[in-house]
């Protein structure tokens, strides 16, 4: 049984404050993009943008400018040539993507090995939460708060074009800015996620919260509210249980999502089981 100095020595470490930090920022604006990924079935998008940051990272650090303006133009040009191909091609959006994303993730890796750099290509594809700097820490902040600012005031009109968008069209909405600037939102959040979760699990925090809270709730307003606390609580928790389980934090983090929707998925099959019965008893 450990004692109370014992279970606080991880926010005793500065290296570990920052990873709570970090977690802190980034679970809001992965969170409620999440709910709306979900409902629009783009879980594949936020996969091929996550990887697709790859090459624009490397040409980033080529031409000695920030990494974030690199690794937002490749995302971002990786969602409109999907969906250029998708709507010029008879190819369905969730091939175009899966091609996009590879090719692009192939090329960053190409990239990569080609040059002599300093930067470890564990960290990026599979972050350094423990190694996070504070200007990090600003950048992931800053765009966690435009992010989440920007989806919380267009929350309704997201939602008409994730559910209907010929119904938001019809109803004067501006679709294509709602469109990209989805988009655009998603290639800023990946971006924040970086130092956290790096590419290949930032996915897990975009999808995972918003399918265990629509397996929980059934009003979307509650969707976003439940989705963003399950992140935040995921995040938290697996960068503490990281602490003493002498794992990655990531990795962790993910690892506790996933058994949050599989309980959310369980939950969810006992109370359909439970009304069915119901639903027969009252009908003899």
């Amino acid at each position: 049984m450990m004692d109370i100095e014992t279970l606080l020595l991880p926010f005793r470490f500065p290296f570990m404050q920052n990873a709570f930090y970090i977690s802190l920022l980034v679970s809001v604006p992965t969170a409620l993009l999440s709910a709306y990924l979900v409902l629009k079935g783009w879980a594949l998008m936020g996969d091929a943008v996550s990887h697709a940051v790859l090459p624009g990272i490397v040409l980033a650090y080529i031409l000695q400018i920030p990494l974030v303006i690199g690794a937002f133009a490749a995302g971002m040009t990786c969602a409109l040539a999907t969906g250029y191909l998708a709507a010029n091609s008879r190819v369905k959006q969730d091939t175009v993507m899966g091609v996009v994303f590879s090719g692009m993730f192939g090329i960053g890796i190409v990239l990569y090995v080609s040059i002599t750099s300093d930067a470890h290509l564990d960290h990026i594809l599979f972050g350094n939460m423990l190694g996070v700097e504070p200007h990090e820490l600003w950048t992931a902040g800053l765009i966690s708060l435009a992010v989440s600012a920007a989806v919380i005031l267009k929350w309704k009109d997201l939602l008409l074009h994730s559910f209907d968008p010929a119904q938001a069209r019809a109803s004067g909405l501006p679709v294509g800015w709602l469109h990209y600037g989805l988009l655009a939102a998603l290639s800023l959040t990946i971006v924040a996620t970086l130092s956290a979760a790096g590419l290949i699990l930032a996915i897990g925090l975009l999808v995972a919260p918003g399918a265990i809270a629509f397996l929980l709730v059934r009003r979307f307003s509650t969707m976003l509210a439940v989705s963003v606390a399950v992140c935040m609580a995921s995040m938290l928790s697996g960068t503490y249980l990281s602490f003493f389980l002498d794992s990655a934090p990531a990795p962790t983090i993910i690892l506790v999502l996933t058994a949050l929707f599989v309980a959310a998925f369980v939950r969810r099959l006992a109370v359909a089981r439970k009304t069915s019965r119901q639903a027969i008893a009252s009908s003899l």
